[in-house]
C-alpha cells in the first residue's frame, strides 16, 4: 500500500513539473518541504515560484521569452495524514491540497537574473511575494526581479573507464530504463539500462573521447539525471544532462 502511494505522488509531481524538463526526483522532497507560499526559491539549477492555492488560476511570463507564452501554475497535492480504504479504486484520493500553487522554471544558461510578470485570475500584476520590482523605461509597466546566484559548474562525477560511460538510475523493480543521447541520434530505444540489484539500473557504454549531452526515458518521459549536475539547453530547446568521456 505504501509503495502505491508513493508512486502515485510521484506520478502526480513529476507529471507537473514535465513541462520545464526538470524531470528530476530530487524537486519532489523539496516541493513537499514547502509549508506555504513564499518568495521564489532557487533550488538545484530551477526556480520554484508559489502562489495561494485560493487563486483561480496563476500563470507567470518571463522577459526572456518576451512576454510571449505564460506558464500556469500546478497545484501542489500533498499526501493525507490517513490510511489507505483497502477497497479505493483511485489512489488520489489521498492526496489533498497543500494550499500552494507551483511552477518550476529551469534557470537558462548564462542567465544571472529574471524578469517576469504574472497572471493571477486574469489580471497581470507582479509578483505580489516578491518585493524586488523594476519599471520597463519603455512602457512604464513593473516587472518583479530575481538576481540568481551564481550556479557553480562542478566536474562530472560518473564517468567510467577511460573511453566510456557508466549511466544509473534508481527506480521501482522489474521497470525499462533506456537512455539516449547526442551519441545515438537520441533514439529512446537503443540503450537499455540493466537491473543489477533491485531498483538499481546500470549500463557502461563505450564512447570515443568528448562531450555528450543525454537523457533517460521512463514510462514515457524524458528525464534528466539526477545524479549529474551539469545541464545544457541542447538545439531543440530542451535540457539535457552533459558528461565527458576522457
Amino acid at each position: 500500500m505504501k509503495k502505491m502511494m508513493v508512486l502515485t505522488l510521484l506520478g502526480l509531481i513529476i507529471g507537473s513539473i514535465g513541462a520545464v524538463d526538470t524531470e528530476s526526483y530530487q524537486f519532489i522532497e523539496r516541493l513537499l518541504s514547502l509549508k506555504g507560499p513564499g518568495s521564489p526559491e532557487v533550488y538545484e539549477d530551477a526556480v520554484i515560484f508559489t502562489a495561494p492555492s485560493t487563486f483561480r488560476r496563476v500563470g507567470i511570463a518571463f522577459a526572456g521569452e518576451g512576454f510571449s507564452r505564460v506558464h500556469w501554475f500546478q497545484k501542489l497535492m500533498i499526501p493525507v495524514d490517513a490510511p489507505l480504504p483497502r477497497k479505493a479504486k483511485d489512489p488520489s484520493t489521498v492526496f489533498t491540497d497543500s494550499g500552494i500553487l507551483f511552477h518550476v522554471y529551469a534557470i537558462p544558461e548564462d542567465v544571472r537574473e529574471i524578469e517576469y510578470r504574472l497572471v493571477i485570475d486574469g489580471l497581470w500584476t507582479t509578483d505580489p511575494l516578491n518585493p524586488l520590482q523594476r519599471i520597463d523605461p519603455a512602457s512604464g509597466i513593473a516587472r518583479s526581479v530575481m538576481i540568481l546566484p551564481e550556479i557553480p559548474r562542478r566536474p562530472s562525477t560518473f564517468d567510467g573507464p577511460p573511453g566510456s560511460l557508466n549511466f544509473t538510475f534508481t527506480a521501482p523493480p522489474g521497470e525499462r530504463i533506456t537512455v539516449a543521447g547526442s551519441f545515438n541520434r537520441w533514439d529512446p530505444f537503443m540503450y537499455e539500462l540493466r537491473e543489477t540489484r533491485p531498483g538499481l539500473y546500470f549500463l557502461t557504454l563505450p564512447l570515443p573521447p568528448g562531450t555528450y549531452h543525454y537523457v533517460f526515458f521512463y514510462r514515457g518521459s524524458r528525464i534528466l539525471d539526477p545524479n549529474n549536475p551539469n545541464r545544457v539547453y541542447t538545439r531543440e530547446g530542451k535540457t539535457a544532462s552533459e558528461a565527458v568521456v576522457h
